[in-house]
């Protein structure tokens, strides 16, 4: 059963068709996966306020209804280092379409750039996906694929299935990512996606940024089922 600020979430979004990021990172929260600190300003005054908050250097993020894919529009501004720059950025976020606000996030230390989603199959169900991502997710196409639920031993096999796998293992001197943090963010992953089947087209949390420490999701994006949406992004702002 939905944890009910899940479900308020959720039905919030139907308007749209699919959950906007600070809620988005909300939901993941809530599920059990690390999200990084954040808070949403709707005015210059409010993210003066949380950047100190937070603390420089944070990036900001575009707010809007319409705008999915943030980076094809310039919604997201990296590296905010002093109030001064942060004003500059939230001059720039604020000239996009249908800007509600942005998103101030702490930046996140280097680490290996993951890919992990879920897509629903009208004929097998929900299934989940591990890769290596970041901006070159398309180019490596190196990927595993299970349905959920996971556990740790199927996560663990997920891994060795990447033909980058040595990387997250620590390869040439490179320590290797947590993956005991892996596991049980695949695990919390899983069960959400199986509390969502009825209400979710696919979801994207990339970049995953995993490091020593911890396994942190960067970005995300919640796609409804297109029955549940009572209007569209608007095409401008799409791929």
């Amino acid at each position: 059963m939905l944890n009910k600020e899940i479900s308020n979430i959720l039905r919030d979004a139907d308007g749209i068709g699919w959950v906007m990021e600070p809620e988005a990172k909300r939901m993941l929260s809530l599920a059990g996966l690390d999200v990084p600190r954040s808070r949403e300003a709707r005015s210059l005054e409010e993210a003066l306020l949380y950047a100190e908050e937070i603390g420089y250097p944070v990036v900001a993020k575009i707010v809007s209804p319409e705008v999915l894919h943030k980076s094809d529009v310039g919604g997201v501004i990296t590296g905010i280092e002093s109030d001064a720059t942060l004003k500059e950025a939230f001059s720039r976020l604020g000239r996009l379409a249908g800007f509600r606000g942005v998103l101030l996030e702490e930046m996140v230390a280097g680490g290996v750039e993951l890919i992990v989603g879920a897509k629903m199959d009208y004929q097998f169900g929900p299934v989940v996906l591990l890769g290596m991502g970041g901006t070159g997710v398309e180019i490596y196409g190196d990927t595993s694929l299970r349905m959920p639920p996971l556990d740790e031993r199927v996560v663990q096999s997920m891994v060795k299935d990447l033909k980058a796998h040595r990387l997250l293992e620590g390869y040439r001197g490179t320590e290797a990512i947590n993956l005991q943090e892996l596991t049980q963010m695949m695990i919390a992953f899983s069960d959400l996606v199986m509390q969502l089947e009825e209400q979710f087209e696919s979801i994207d949390l990339n970049p995953v940024i995993c490091s020593p420490k911890r396994c942190i999701v960067a970005d995300a994006r919640i796609m409804l089922k297109a029955e549940d949406a009572t209007a569209h992004v608007k095409t401008n702002a799409c791929e």
